[in-house]
């Protein structure tokens, strides 16, 4: 039986203290001490592809739980400990495109890339695979691998989940400070409500934010048509053009809200829920009454990791796998938790977000989500053009 005396001393008091992660932002002048902590290590990335004892771990900010007081991440300490392997962590996505960009030419020449895991979203995680960027698991060395959700199981990029496991579930949707909005955000037109022109903020997920906009618009993302998806980033360009939307933007957003330069969003449930939590509930979010989108970011081995490094990231995601560790992470993530038996051991170290649907989401909220359809290399192109020009890029 999971028991809070099952978790490590770090982690209790991580759970205990309901530690503010914004604060942790504030306090380090915009950049975060997570983040900070992974800038002064960054220079160890390259080195680290020498060492066998070291597994190097790319990921989104504020995606790990984080300790305030010792600047070290409590889950991630266990492992160290319990393995004896330097686990590195490193915040260093902000978008998707941004990060392949930064890495591709070394994936090309098959040099190393400074990460043994990296955590793209699916589908980034489909090119990867698409390209020969991945490695294979060896299933032998992740036992924990069989607790995947049901769901979440045979995705049609890698539908015998060789070379990917989801690390979080994401839920997109409005976002809103409740003090500028007090009757809440559920249509895309109170979105575009008139308090909110010029402080609407879009996220740089393609599929997040034009996703949003075309189920708004009656279309469903199973079978979302070029003429349907052109359609969506013309309205999208029109809203920037006529001063309504104020950026579009990847996890920096939060930080928008905060100072007060943004009042709504397209934006994704996790962010949302510590942004209300830690600011006595001035934030608030909702799924759309048209529906919202789900998508997941995915642990992966990169193609370029040595053997040594491959074998201690697949240790890494099979530890991530025990429902235990799940649930220690899922509580201050505050994400979708894709592993199975986690719900039963969030139960018993913070029962309040067993119930929660941001990390549980029942039959009744997963009806409203839907899943950007896979694209072909030439619409992902095509289309990922259309979304830059519409920004302005």
């Amino acid at each position: 039986m999971v028991t809070e005396s099952s978790l490590s001393p770090e982690a209790r008091s991580v759970l205990g203290l309901h530690l503010s992660r914004r604060g942790v932002l504030a306090g380090a002048g915009g950049l975060g001490a997570a983040g900070l902590l992974a800038a002064c290590g960054s220079g160890a990335k390259s080195g680290g592809a020498k060492n066998t004892n070291t597994v190097r771990w790319g990921n989104w900010p504020l995606y790990l739980d984080f300790d305030s007081k010792t600047k070290k991440y409590p889950t991630l300490e266990k492992f160290k400990k319990d393995t004896g392997i330097d686990a590195q962590y490193f915040e260093d996505y902000n978008d998707n495109d941004e990060f392949f960009g930064k890495v591709q030419a070394q994936l090309k020449l098959g040099q190393d890339i400074g990460y043994d895991v990296v955590t793209p979203t699916d589908w980034m995680a489909a090119r990867w695979i698409r390209l020969g960027y991945s490695q294979k698991f060896n299933s032998a060395n992740i036992p924990n691998k069989v607790n995947i959700l049901d769901s979440l199981a045979t995705p049609s990029y890698d539908p015998k989940r060789e070379s990917t496991l989801t690390w979080q579930g994401i839920m997109s949707g409005f976002g809103w400070n409740v003090e500028k909005n007090p009757k809440g955000i559920h249509t895309l037109d109170q979105l575009f409500s008139p308090q909110n022109k010029g402080k609407i903020v879009v996220l740089t997920e393609m599929r997040d934010t034009i996703g949003i906009i075309l189920m708004a618009q009656g279309v469903s993302l199973a079978t979302v048509t070029e003429s349907q998806f052109m359609n969506a980033v013309d309205f999208m360009a029109k809203k920037i053009a006529d001063g309504w939307i104020r950026g579009v933007k990847g996890n920096e957003y939060a930080q928008d809200l905060t100072s007060g330069d943004a009042s709504a969003v397209i934006g994704w449930s996790g962010d949302m829920f510590i942004l209300s939590s830690e600011n006595k509930g001035k934030f608030d979010f909702a799924i759309p009454e048209s529906g919202g989108t789900i998508s997941g970011d995915n642990l992966m081995i990169p193609s370029t990791a040595s053997a040594a490094g491959k074998a201690n990231a697949e240790k890494l995601i099979n530890y991530y796998y025990d429902p235990t560790v799940a649930a220690e992470v899922a509580a201050y993530v505050n994400y979708v938790c894709p592993v199975k038996g986690a719900q039963a051991a969030m139960e018993k170290i913070a029962p309040e977000l067993s119930k929660s649907e941001y990390i549980f989401p029942t039959e009744k909220t997963a009806a409203r989500l839907q899943v950007f359809r896979s694209l072909t290399p030439a619409e992902e192109t095509k289309w990922a053009q259309a979304f830059q020009k519409a920004q302005g890029n």
